[in-house]
């Protein structure tokens, strides 16, 4: 009995302070669009998370994850700079899996009024599977809600 105490105890704890992180959800549209999710570790970190579709015309039905860890480096006010590591999984219909890793960088503005966020950002990715190479195009527009 006092175990499932404890346990129900922790699960109810955890659940509060999953509940207090401030989180964001929404779109980020580029090279393709992907719905992407935003949840705050701390103070000034975030983990972004996004799933979505490329518009790749030599690879049709391109599926993709991408996600990042990333640290604020400079709030001014409502503007928010980040950077931080990234990781890009992609499949594609009928080529296979692909795998890249780099980083983001980005800028964000918070609008006081409304639980709302818009976001420029650039994820430069260095492709390890299937292919070898450096990729510079993954720049991207985000819009999300805060809650």
């Amino acid at each position: 009995m006092k175990k499932t105490i404890l346990i129900l105890a922790a699960l109810i704890g955890l659940a509060v302070a999953a509940s207090a992180q401030p989180r964001a959800l929404g779109v980020r549209v580029g090279y393709g669009a992907d719905l992407s999710y935003q949840h705050a570790l701390g103070a000034s970190n975030f983990l972004e998370v996004d799933l979505g579709w490329k518009l790749n015309p030599n690879a049709p039905g391109s599926f993709s994850a991408a996600a990042s860890y990333d640290f604020q480096i400079a709030p001014a006010g409502p503007f928010n700079f980040y950077a931080g590591p990234a990781a890009h999984l992609w499949l594609v219909e009928k080529a296979g899996i692909g795998l890249g890793i780099g980083g983001q960088i980005g800028l964000e503005y918070l609008f006081s009024e409304i639980p709302f966020q818009i976001s420029i950002d650039w994820r430069p990715m260095f492709n390890l599977i299937p292919d070898t190479g450096f990729g510079w195009s993954s720049f991207g527009l985000g819009l999300r809600y805060l809650f």
